[in-house]
């Protein structure tokens, strides 16, 4: 468990890590093997050293500032990424055991962390490789990920997957736990995808049958027809319909599935805004490697790949 790179927040109650934090024993072993643990940020104070809860231990838990975070020191990370880490999960390692008139303190270095994790385990991703992510932020060119240790990569809108999206927060909400695969990575910066794991198009299109009445989501309205999404990564084109708006949700009846084509004809029954919660999508992959991803159907004119070699 102690090297799993995991996004902040995922390993703070493992069995595992608990019995480090809860002990100054348990404490004193991962100091001396470097070992990444997690406990929440309880305070922020007025110079921005982060308080961490080590209660269970007796022990006083403090992340000095400029071990707060990768760039803290030269500027290139801003202090708001040490405040907004409060009531949050940190990874840290102990780098040491200081005892004081008040007890025991422990000095905790996320840098430090950090610098293990993208050493470890960020340098040594391929294009390719499926990773855990966990969403932190939502913009409308995309979302940005902690894909270990609070490092960030960024999953573009367009990435998302084969359905067309207006924002990422038609897809994902902060703090979603997401399995993304890397695209690439330059001069440290990693960027992901999404769409190459929610299948191909025959994969999807083999969910769904014509003469089925279906649930599915607006996404454009066009004057030639209104495109609904079934999947993420299938969409149909149904006929023109008055009163539908983008982001209804619509109740529509499969005319026709065209794999030649790469088409699925619709006919809207009703359409409505009370959406249920967000469903969690369906993953064809959820770990492992790609090299190619092929979505388009085999002979289809029109060929959508994925290429990570």
């Amino acid at each position: 468990m102690d090297r799993l790179f995991l996004p902040e927040g995922i390993r703070v109650d493992y069995y595992e890590n608990r019995q480090q934090i809860g002990s100054v024993e348990g404490l004193r072993e991962a100091m001396r093997e470097e070992r990444i643990l997690e406990a929440r940020a309880i305070l922020c104070d007025a110079e921005h050293n982060l308080y961490v809860d080590l209660s269970e231990a007796g022990v006083k838990g403090v992340i000095p500032r400029q071990e707060g975070a990768l760039g803290i020191a030269d500027g290139s990370t801003r202090d708001i990424a040490l405040i907004a880490r409060v009531s949050k999960a940190v990874c840290f390692v102990v780098t040491d055991l200081r005892e004081t008139e008040e007890g025991t303190v422990a000095i905790l270095s996320r840098r430090r962390a950090q610098e293990i994790c993208r050493r470890d385990y960020l340098e040594t991703l391929l294009p390719g490789d499926i990773i855990p992510a966990k969403v932190t932020r939502l913009e409308s060119f995309g979302a940005f990920c902690d894909v270990g240790c609070g490092l960030p990569a960024l999953l573009p809108i367009a990435a998302l997957s084969v359905s067309r999206i207006s924002h990422p927060a038609d897809r994902l909400a902060v703090g979603q736990e997401i399995p993304a695969v890397v695209t690439s990575i330059e001069n440290g910066r990693i960027t992901l995808s999404q769409r190459e794991l929610f299948g191909t198009w025959e994969e999807n299109a083999r969910l769904f049958s014509p003469g089925q009445t279906v649930a599915g989501i607006v996404r454009s309205v066009e004057a030639y027809g209104i495109f609904v999404e079934l999947t993420p990564n299938l969409a149909g084109l149904a006929e023109p319909h008055e009163g539908v708006k983008v982001g209804q949700a619509a109740g529509v009846f499969i005319k026709n599935i065209l794999p030649e084509k790469m088409k699925v004809k619709l006919v809207i029954i009703d359409s409505h805004f009370t959406l249920p919660s967000r469903p969690n999508p369906r993953y064809f992959l959820t770990e492992g490697h790609i090299d190619r991803f092929v979505y388009s159907p085999e002979g289809c004119p029109k060929q959508i790949v994925s290429d990570f070699t």
